[in-house]
């Protein structure tokens, strides 16, 4: 599992361009499972997502999909995580060893 930490490297108004776009790229992989939960950062300086079943290689793939990659309009910091303590209600959201 990993934590995506988006910081803007740009400003709000060149984020708004390619944010309907952005949008999409997540739509794609909240399809595919991949994505748990996205939003913004407040103050609004960036987002987050987290991301389940993929390895480090498959996801460093998929972030290059990102528009806001794409344009430099974000730095990305990947954290892995592995949950070892969570309540029963996103129990389906780990994976079995």
């Amino acid at each position: 599992m990993f934590i995506v930490s988006l910081s803007y490297q740009k400003p709000i108004t060149e984020v708004e361009k390619f944010i309907d776009l952005h949008i999409r790229f997540l739509d794609k992989y909240y399809y595919e499972k991949k994505f748990i939960f996205s939003g913004r950062k407040n103050p609004r300086t960036g987002g987050v997502i987290l991301v389940r079943n993929v390895d480090r290689e498959t996801l460093m793939g998929m972030i290059e999909e990102d528009p806001f990659f794409q344009n430099e309009i974000a730095d990305y910091e990947i954290t892995e995580v592995i949950p070892t303590k969570y309540d029963e209600g996103f129990a389906c959201f780990i994976e079995e060893a």
